[in-house]
């Protein structure tokens, strides 16, 4: 029977008691091991559904209006990126989506984004075509940053690591969020294409706060299963770079997504990337490793990591 995905409190965690906090530390220790978590959140249903109101608005363009706001060389990092781009590294097959990528900006001098500049690109979104959606994806991108900042304490903490660990390891990181449209399959040029082929992401954590449509799938024990968050609730899955800093105490959470038999509208969904900073060691942690666990991966730095994977993913292109 596979292991079950939990649905832990961040809430309490931040509010409650010490033994609250410490039974909700275990849960997402627990349901970790499938690589998946569904939380709560106190994420404004509001700014949700103006988010994706003019998300709609953007994707029902013209593909040429669209095409405007691809950023050549940004490997994905901002603007648009069309259908039949990305592709899951080892497919033979394009995924059947479509994608609008942004971030935070940072100065244009600060050492980061002079030295990763891949990483830290200049912002491009569409403005111009649905006036107001600036402020609206960049007050978004903060809302679930700082949701995944606060859940990561509980990570730290279940690894061996003060509550504080990922706090400076992701201020002013290249954080990505991206909104996916999946149209009808019936769309398809091909037979052979999915939504999303399966895959691990290569970050710390992802998170999932809504989709329009069903078709998320996970991988638990070898076995492909419907991720069903209750309803408000927020998914949560791992990614290589946190299970390298875990020494594999945290897998990954691989997934996909797979239109369900018979269904023929588009689905439409927000995740957001939590990345470290790129100077970041990913050589696993002290506290994760011992005689019955040594130590099983390199030092890695996390823009090394970041960009072999984007180029696995057809992500980096020629400015």
């Amino acid at each position: 029977m596979a292991q079950a995905i939990l649905d832990v409190d961040l809430l309490a965690f931040e509010r409650g008691s010490e033994a609250t906090r410490l039974a909700v530390v275990d849960g997402v220790k627990r349901s970790l091991q499938t690589g998946f978590v569904y939380t709560s959140s106190d994420l404004s249903a509001d700014l949700l559904d103006t988010a994706y109101g003019m998300l709609r608005e953007f994707f029902a363009l013209d593909p040429a209006s669209k095409q405007r706001f691809v950023a050549p060389g940004a490997g994905g990092q901002t603007g648009y990126t069309g259908l039949l781009v990305e592709t899951a590294a080892g497919s033979d097959h394009a995924d059947w989506k479509e994608m609008l990528n942004w971030g935070e900006t940072i100065p244009s001098q600060h050492p980061l984004r002079r030295h990763y500049p891949l990483l830290y690109p200049e912002q491009l979104l569409p403005e111009d075509v649905v006036p107001g959606i600036t402020s609206v994806l960049e007050t978004f991108h903060t809302a679930i940053a700082d949701l995944q900042r606060r859940f990561l304490r509980i990570i730290a903490l279940g690894i061996g690591c003060a509550e504080s660990f990922f706090d400076e390891m992701t201020s002013q990181a290249p954080i990505l969020t991206r909104a996916i449209r999946y149209p009808p399959m019936a769309q398809a040029p091909a037979s052979g294409h999915v939504w999303a082929e399966a895959h691990g992401d290569i970050n710390l954590i992802t998170a999932l706060p809504r989709a329009t449509a069903p078709g998320l799938q996970v991988q638990v024990d070898g076995q492909w299963m419907d991720a069903l968050p209750p309803e408000g609730q927020v998914i949560l899955n791992t990614g290589i770079m946190l299970e390298r800093l875990s020494n594999g105490l945290i897998p990954v959470g691989w997934h996909r997504v797979v239109a369900p038999a018979g269904f023929r509208a588009e689905r439409l969904s927000v995740v957001q990337f939590c990345h470290p900073r790129p100077t970041t060691s990913l050589a696993p942690l002290p506290s994760c490793c011992t005689q019955a666990n040594p130590q099983r991966y390199g030092g890695i730095s996390a823009a090394d990591a970041l960009e072999e994977v984007l180029y696995a993913i057809n992500l980096l292109q020629s400015p």
